[in-house]
């Protein structure tokens, strides 16, 4: 299950979200269609064996590799994937020519 910690007007809660809306690949999907306003943070956890961490930088890293791919972000999921990732996204880097 994963859970994302949104920063509303009113301050940071934890999104409420259906028990089949919180797997990786929804959790992606609704990453990239917008239906979160300002992601903070996403936390996955398993209480059938009873562990949780820390993915947001699991997800900034998927988010990021889907902007590649040619997928649109909002302002604000571009923001956690810079923060989580270390990395600007959206620029092109230049690599050298090389004589062949």
């Amino acid at each position: 299950m994963q859970f994302v910690l949104e920063d509303f007007r009113s301050g940071p809660a934890w999104r409420e979200t259906d028990e089949d809306s919180t797997d990786f690949r929804t959790l992606i999907s609704d990453l990239l269609s917008g239906q979160y306003s300002h992601p903070i943070r996403v936390v996955a956890l398993n209480p059938l064996v009873g562990w949780s961490r820390d993915a947001s930088e699991d997800v900034a890293q998927e988010l990021e590799q889907r902007v590649a791919e040619g997928f649109e972000v909002t302002e604000a999921v571009r923001e956690f994937i810079e923060r989580f990732t270390g990395r600007p996204i959206g620029v092109q880097l230049l690599l050298p020519l090389r004589d062949f």
